[in-house]
């Protein structure tokens, strides 16, 4: 029975060669076998772990996740921040999810009345936006996550942030892969959920095949005697929308929502961008305390006094409190996606507090992890992987990421994406002398390219793609990847004949006749020549085949023949040897 070792999502070298009661060094030695080039604090996820357990041979030993543990018992709530006595109500922090196509962004426009769905890329929300609504003299905190399914990153995110997801389902179409997906990441981080079941005035609407459907995911109705709110919406005609919103409400009400304010502010950057004159701006969500213009703020590996502070109508404010979506200007650097932040009292402690950030981050591995994926593409690595690279911008931070991480979704054994180089903002001379160096193609998401730039490129040959929706950049490199490929040969056994007549053997050629006993022989093809079991020759090429004293291309089943084949060595033919014919076709690849 092999021994259990449990670790977390990720875990060093040396903490893994600990438990492994191995020196470190055999570990590291394998990876550099493999072409990993790591250190003692590389961090390693648990396929990778469990692939170097098997190369060191340690078959009796299977590493797991106690995260996976944990999720089998259904216990992966997060745990919030606890709040003190003198916590103040704060207003709900909402996140809408779903399939893409399911109305998301038709309902949010319809919640914040601004048409919002002719302005995106598709009908696809592409960014996480934060604003806030009013409703019965209360504040609602929505999320809008994006919808596809490259974007999951970004949606669970959006899921962690929130207190109530409202999952939208089409009353059309049913629940579908993402839905689930987001009811998952839903109750990963905790929050509670209402269903919005949007197109109910669509032909083909069924409300009870999606109360259905939920049931068998274990959200039950509540008219079913279950606790799952369901509210039918309507975008058109704007029925149940305040409905809706009231539920949202009540939730709210019940969760008994709280947050301190006299603490230093705190909360997550939801977004980041380059802004021509502004500068580094981040998009972030408070959770406690007040941020007011003119703190110090740190997050991650940057800081910032802030220099102006706005709400999501891009009006300026001087503080904000708990749930309250800001846009912040003044970082030294874009703050990545996903990053906490909090608010120091002086310049020095934050960067003091930069600098220890930057350094546990360093020291821990947190910079890069290495998957199982990429070990295993390793071993497996053949002299014949092809890599394209790339060079990707971005508008935002949180789309550069994950366009990255969907572009790496596309790697197999044989051919790979290399990022050379990615940031956020306009395409520079820069890119393109970096893609003239590696040969790289430079993708731009939602990224602009001034004129200039576009003549340097054409100049210098450099092929620049520029996209709004993140599908269509993902088959565009998926075509490059496939023209890597190397391509297939196909060969197909199309028939047989039986030697009735030897006329010529030399060290160079073969001359026969024969009676074909099956399928059809044809020009170009090869052949396999069979003495009962015994291969005689093979891959040996036709040149010619007669029928009768005429030159022929083909000769079907039960005719009688004469074959010319090349040989590279004497064959000793004799009557009753079988022939095998085969054609080879060439047939370019490409990824599924």
């Amino acid at each position: 029975m092999a021994r259990k070792i449990e670790i977390g999502d990720m875990i060093t070298i040396g903490a893994l060669a600990e438990k492994l009661s191995l020196p470190a060094t055999r570990l590291i030695s394998v990876l550099f076998k493999n072409g990993m080039m790591v250190t003692i604090n590389e961090k390693i996820d648990v396929d990778t772990a469990q692939i170097l357990v098997g190369e060191l041979g340690l078959d009796d030993i299977e590493i797991v996740s106690k995260q996976e543990e944990i999720a089998e018992k259904e216990t992966t709530k997060i745990v919030k921040r606890e709040v003190s006595d003198k916590a103040q109500v704060r207003p709900p922090v909402v996140a809408v999810m779903g399939h893409v196509d399911h109305g998301k962004t038709s309902l949010l426009d319809v919640i914040r009345s601004a048409n919002v769905t002719a302005g995106e890329a598709g009908g696809i929300t592409q960014h996480i936006s934060a604003y806030q609504v009013e409703h019965s003299n209360r504040i609602i905190t929505f999320l809008d996550t994006p919808g596809h399914e490259a974007f999951a990153a970004l949606r669970e995110h959006g899921a962690f942030l929130t207190d109530v997801v409202i999952i939208v389902i089409a009353a059309d179409d049913g629940i579908k892969p993402q839905t689930l997906e987001a009811i998952r990441f839903a109750r990963k981080a905790g929050a509670q959920m209402i269903v919005a079941i949007t197109k109910i005035d669509k032909e083909g609407a069924n409300l009870d095949r999606i109360k259905q459907q939920l049931s068998e995911q274990q959200m039950i109705p509540e008219e079913w005697g279950g606790d799952t709110i369901i509210v039918p919406v309507s975008s058109k005609t704007k029925v149940g929308i305040d409905k809706l919103l009231d539920m949202v409400l009540l939730v709210a009400d019940v969760e008994e929502l709280k947050a301190d304010i006299d603490v230093p502010g705190e909360g997550l950057v939801i977004e980041s961008h380059m802004e021509q004159g502004r500068g580094s701006i981040a998009v972030a969500l408070v959770q406690h305390g007040i941020v007011k213009r003119g703190d110090f703020i740190v997050a991650g590996d940057t800081y910032a006094k802030v220099r102006t502070l706005e709400n999501s109508l891009g009006e300026t404010i001087s503080e904000a409190g708990p749930s309250t979506p800001i846009v912040v200007s003044g970082f030294k650097a874009l703050p990545q996606f996903g990053n906490t932040f909090i608010v120091v009292k002086t310049e020095k402690i934050a960067r003091d507090t930069v600098a220890e950030n930057a350094l546990n981050a360093h020291a821990s591995g947190s910079n890069g992890g290495m998957t199982g994926g990429e070990l295993i593409r390793l071993i497996n690595k053949k002299t014949t992987m092809q890599e394209l690279n790339v060079i990707v911008k971005a508008d935002v931070q949180g789309s550069l990421t994950s366009v990255i991480d969907s572009l790496k979704t596309l790697d197999t054994d044989e051919v790979s994406i290399r990022v050379v180089g990615s940031g956020v903002g306009t395409i520079t001379d820069n890119d393109i002398r970096m893609a003239a160096t590696t040969g790289a193609i430079i993708y731009g998401f939602n990224a602009t390219m001034p004129p200039n730039i576009k003549h340097i490129a054409s100049r210098d040959k450099v092929q620049v793609r520029l996209y709004r929706i993140i599908y269509e950049l993902l088959d565009d490199a998926k075509k490059e990847l496939s023209e890597l490929l190397i391509d297939e040969e196909i060969i197909t056994n199309v028939g047989r004949l039986i030697v009735r007549g030897v006329f010529k053997t030399t060290k160079t050629e073969l001359i026969f006749g024969g009676e074909v006993t099956k399928g059809k022989l044809v020009v170009p093809s090869t052949v396999t020549v069979y003495r009962d079991e015994e291969i005689l020759g093979s891959n040996l090429v036709v040149t010619n085949l007669k029928h009768g004293p005429t030159d022929t291309k083909e000769v079907l089943e039960g005719e009688m023949c004469g074959v010319n084949v090349l040989t590279a060595n004497r064959i000793d033919l004799e009557e009753g040897d079988r022939v095998e014919f085969f054609t080879k076709e060439i047939r370019a690849r490409s990824l599924k």
